[in-house]
């Protein structure tokens, strides 16, 4: 009976692709034009902000100049392409709906990193001003998506604020990033590690004041997770 209603479902609400809305078929996230056009990390990458490719000593030009408040990250794709237009629209064009495929394809793209990840899943939050423009927050819906899928992973939505309304981070140099984020978010205590969720990382300005806010509120252990990691030269 079970598969008799999920069947109806299926055929009354087919599965849409994230990225152009075009019908699927049962199980998938992208149509077939859009699938070939998902790029993924792969296994080389920065060993401790994930960034693509092949470094010295394995770690990339920003992480062997100054070590991230972090201690490591992992994103299954790189921003680009189809997953890069699907997060567009969650973020960009409301589609908050598009939280639960999302968040499934990150938690089945990440099985190995959330084996040895922190429970507590804090996303990394908006500034409240932005949250009254957007009307959802993107980070929180794509942790809470984690913790539902997931039989060890709590949903801690409360352990990070952010109080100070920042810039958009997009066209910033290293350095401006850094500065724009510095003093943005404020945290409590209380769990002795965290795994913060976002959907792009791009340099690890953000999640490194994320981070920093934690450790100073008594966490010990902080790791990330995002759907996509954005390729980036290192410009100081």
């Amino acid at each position: 009976m079970t598969r008799l209603l999920e069947g109806l479902i299926e055929v009354m609400f087919p599965r849409a692709c994230v990225a152009c809305d075009a019908v699927l078929l049962q199980g998938k996230f992208f149509c077939e034009d859009c699938e070939p056009l998902l790029l993924t990390v792969g296994p080389v990458h920065c060993l401790r902000c994930a960034e693509p490719g092949r470094f010295v000593n394995g770690l990339c030009p920003r992480c062997a100049k100054k070590r991230p408040a972090f201690e490591r990250a992992f994103a299954p794709f790189e921003h680009d392409g189809a997953i890069a237009r699907a997060i567009h629209r969650f973020k960009y064009e409301d589609r908050p709906e598009l939280a639960g495929p999302l968040g499934e394809l990150l938690w089945l793209q990440s099985p190995d990193f959330l084996e040895h990840a922190p429970k507590h899943v804090c996303p990394i939050p908006l500034h409240d001003g932005r949250y009254r423009a957007r009307r959802y927050d993107q980070a929180t819906l794509l942790a809470n998506e984690l913790s539902l899928r997931s039989g060890r992973l709590v949903l801690a939505d409360d352990l990070l604020v952010r109080r100070r309304a920042t810039k958009r981070q997009v066209g910033l140099s290293d350095a401006q990033r850094i500065a724009n984020v510095r003093g943005a978010f404020e945290a409590r205590g209380g769990v002795t590690s965290v795994l913060l969720v976002d959907d792009v990382l791009t340099t690890g300005a953000t999640a490194a004041e994320a981070a920093r806010a934690l450790h100073a509120a008594g966490v010990k252990v902080v790791e990330v997770l995002t759907l996509c990691r954005a390729k980036r030269l290192f410009m100081p």
